[in-house]
């Protein structure tokens, strides 16, 4: 029977389907025809493997060929199931043994000549192929992303031939990939270089060991952005785990991923004219936003008031879920969005109120309406608000006389209060249910009174009481305190300004 089966895969979001191409060969008139819900560029593809066959100088069947890419229910985009598609012909015509096809998987572009060439999302690709138990078959460009996955085999070629030769027992590949390890930069940005600002660097070094967002207030040049890009220098190196799923999104995504950092927590600045299908992702078939390529690190969000409102609001559903569905007439896509927030702001429209230069001529109804750019709800999930003051010239140029702590410093106790959350609850304090904050942050009596005052004095909602909570839960890890004093209570509440500023 002239029928040959070959597996591959397909691309719905960050995960990889299983498409099996069924290649079947008939008599009649000459014709290749693919089925299975192909879009342009898989039908296009007919035409680059009859030349890559031919140039490898194997004979192209005269004869009817279907190709079936099933479930044929299953959008197939791109050029990944060209290697796939020839290889099927080429078994189902004889020309190579298919005795050994359903122990491999294969994905890769081929060009006219029988080169392979890269495709996007490999590394959904070769976790799935790993889980099956299956070789995978793939551009040798692509082997540096895939060996990142632990336990898998992986068949890394260039041509056409050099897979057909591998099949065949005639020239087996040789599988020698390195793990790519990030080596140490001396340009990346570091907290000793900010001078000053000492209650700002603490409120980093507890967003950065709980994970919690925040707000920066305050007027031009006092350093927001510039601790803003420091924020990753301190936080600890993602898991295996985070780091896969990380680094699956990255792969599907355009910007493709940067093996060397894999392990890295993400660091995301989009502009502020960036659009909402930009932020959370969309496009007719989905792909990723800018809070999905955060996951498991931080989003930057410069001049927040800047954004368009409809923008900001489509943020309150994942940073209180996690994750981001993407819903088109045709498809569905679910992408995971769990990062931090961290975002600066100006004081009002001209950016120096309160300056004691006095150069501020706003009306209060001005700064209210500025102000009201971002939506209550949308305030009430960011975990900390802090002003940015200026620094005296003094210290400007000369530094604290004790000296600026170090990034590697702060990082320190970061992982070290991260570690005791992970040992206590499995999670970061941010992560914790409301019945986790019963569980794991129980207050003295002395502690809910103080709560109590200032839920009453400052209005606030019970999200803001749960998040306080979670707060005074990392300063506590911190101090290395078991249990969470009226000092640690009085210092999240601190993180609350522009509660009691728009009141």
């Amino acid at each position: 029977m002239s029928l040959a089966i070959v597996y591959s895969r397909g691309r719905s979001g960050i995960s990889a389907p299983l498409v099996t191409v069924e290649v079947h060969i008939a008599n009649g008139l000459p014709a290749l025809n693919i089925v299975g819900l192909p879009e342009t560029a898989v039908k296009e593809s007919k035409d680059r493997v009859r030349g890559a066959i031919i140039n490898s100088h194997f004979d192209f069947p005269m004869e009817r060929l279907t190709v079936n890419l099933a479930p044929a229910d299953l959008p197939k985009e791109g050029g990944r199931f060209d290697l796939a598609i020839a290889l099927g012909i080429l078994a189902a015509s004889g020309q190579i043994p298919k005795n050994r096809l359903a122990e491999f998987e294969c994905i890769g572009e081929l060009s006219l000549g029988g080169e392979l060439r890269p495709i996007s999302g490999t590394l959904p690709v070769a976790i799935q192929a790993r889980n099956q138990g299956r070789a995978l078959i793939l551009p040798r460009e692509n082997s540096a992303e895939a060996a990142l996955v632990q336990g898998i085999q992986l068949i890394p070629a260039e041509h056409l031939l050099q897979v057909c030769a591998h099949l065949s027992g005639q020239q087996i590949i040789e599988i020698e990939i390195e793990s790519a390890v990030p080596e140490p930069s001396n340009d990346e940005p570091d907290f000793a270089d900010v001078h000053g600002q000492y209650l700002v660097k603490r409120a980093f070094e507890i967003a950065a060991a709980g994970n919690h967002n925040l707000l920066m207030l305050g007027p031009p040049g006092t350093g927001k952005s510039m601790l803003a890009s420091r924020l990753p220098t301190i936080l600890p190196l993602l898991s295996e785990a985070q780091a896969q799923e990380t680094a699956a999104i990255a792969s599907v995504s355009d910007q493709g991923l940067n093996v060397a950092n894999w392990r890295k927590p993400p660091f995301r600045a989009p502009h502020h004219t960036a659009s909402a299908a930009a932020l959370v992702g969309g496009g007719s078939n989905p792909k990723p936003g800018e809070i999905s390529l955060a996951h498991n690190g931080a989003l930057f969000l410069d001049e927040l008031p800047e954004f368009d409102r409809k923008v900001l609001e489509v943020l309150r559903e994942p940073l209180e879920t996690g994750h981001i569905t993407i819903s088109r007439a045709a498809r569905q896509a679910d992408f995971p969005a769990r990062f931090q927030l961290i975002a600066a702001m100006n004081p009002c429209p001209c950016g120096y109120l309160g300056d004691p230069s006095g150069r501020c001529h706003c009306s209060s109804e001005q700064v209210a309406r500025y102000r009201s750019r971002i939506s209550g709800p949308l305030l009430d999930r960011i975990d900390m608000h802090l002003e940015v003051p200026r620094v005296s010239l003094e210290v400007l140029r000369k530094g604290s006389a004790q000296g600026e702590e170090s990034s590697s410093l702060i990082r320190t106790r970061v992982m070290k209060a991260r570690d005791t959350a992970i040992d206590r609850q499995g999670k970061a304090n941010d992560a914790l249910s409301a019945k986790e904050v019963k569980q794991h942050c129980p207050l003295s009596e002395q502690g809910h009174q103080l709560l109590e005052q200032a839920m009453e004095k400052f209005g606030l909602s019970h999200r803001a009481y749960h998040r306080i909570l979670k707060v005074a839960r990392t300063i506590a890890d911190l101090a290395g305190s078991p249990s969470i004093e009226i000092t640690h209570l009085s210092e999240a509440i601190s993180y609350r300004k522009l509660d009691r500023a728009l009141k």
